[in-house]
């Protein structure tokens, strides 16, 4: 296996066509096909599938082209930094679950870099899609929680997909609304106490199981219940629908404003905030900053 061969396979998975990778490579497409399908014996897998409408990765080849990704951008940054003798972009990903307070340490991290050059991406986005995110090498790691409910099948999913999660705080339950909602001002509220008003839970799309629900208490028989798929969205639903989503506690006014309130849920539900990383990886020096970043929050835990 060598470099150039991780290169051919990255051209060939962007471009979607070997003859468009090889004009992209400058070689003849003989030369791409019989690069790839020597690196595919040699690995033991099949990489593409070839057809007349094009060339798509099989899921073998998602997975090891997540790998080869990483191992050509690292080779860049030697590159630069010890042939061309350049710094290089700085470079940063990570996928979370929907948490303001989570977005503010990235908005912080970014912010220790003024104007130094750099590469970096955030992702607001599905439970499933942060473990996948995180497995494919597209994100460095993942922030969601983990509880006594969800322990079993998240634990499963790391397993099966070379991830593990890390602790970084507790938290208990807060019940999330809009500061004139008719329960706003109450030091504590039961669920009973919510039944007429409509519950917002974030959408898991085709992964919708119980265990991967953002929010705690996923299989209470709610009365009304509303899927958004955005934050935005959900703040505008508190506010014109009196609607609340269960949550950790922690409020970014710097980013939702100060029109909402986290009042305590009469629940004994506790959840482990913390992050995914790739099984034996090592983190970034920029993954360890963002995470020094989230680690100040635990003060603000309520």
């Amino acid at each position: 296996m060598t470099l150039q061969q991780l290169r051919y396979v990255i051209q060939a998975a962007d471009s979607r066509s070997m003859n468009e990778a090889a004009k992209a490579l400058y070689i003849s497409q003989p030369s791409l096909s019989g690069a790839i399908k020597e690196l595919e014996k040699e690995i033991g897998i099949e990489l593409f599938k070839r057809s007349s409408h094009g060339t798509v990765l099989t899921p073998e080849g998602e997975e090891f082209l997540g790998y080869a990704r990483q191992v050509t951008d690292q080779y860049q940054l030697l590159e630069n930094r010890y042939v061309y003798r350049t710094k290089g972009k700085k470079k940063f990903s990570v996928s979370m679950q929907h948490y303001s307070f989570a977005v503010k340490a990235f908005v912080e991290l970014v912010k220790q870099f003024g104007m130094d050059e750099y590469e970096f991406a955030v992702y607001e986005t599905r439970t499933y899609d942060v473990l996948m995110d995180v497995k494919n090498f597209k994100s460095e790691l993942g922030i969601l929680y983990r509880n006594d409910f969800n322990a079993k099948v998240l634990n499963k999913l790391m397993k099966d997909n070379n991830l593990e999660f890390h602790d970084l705080f507790s938290c208990g339950t807060y019940v999330y609304l809009w500061k004139d909602h008719p329960l706003a001002d109450k030091t504590e509220i039961t669920m009973e106490e919510l039944k007429e008003y409509p519950c917002l839970s974030f959408d898991q799309g085709s992964n919708n199981s119980f265990f991967l629900a953002e929010e705690v208490l996923s299989t209470y028989e709610y009365k009304r219940i509303i899927k958004a798929n955005d934050r935005a969205t959900m703040l505008n639903l508190m506010v014109g629908l009196n609607g609340y989503t269960l949550c950790s506690g922690i409020i970014c006014e710097e980013l939702n404003g100060s029109d909402y309130r986290a009042v305590p849920l009469h629940a004994d539900e506790n959840m482990m905030i913390g992050y995914v990383s790739r099984k034996g990886m090592s983190i970034s020096a920029m993954g360890l900053q963002y995470l020094e970043e989230i680690r100040k929050y635990k003060e603000f835990v309520l």
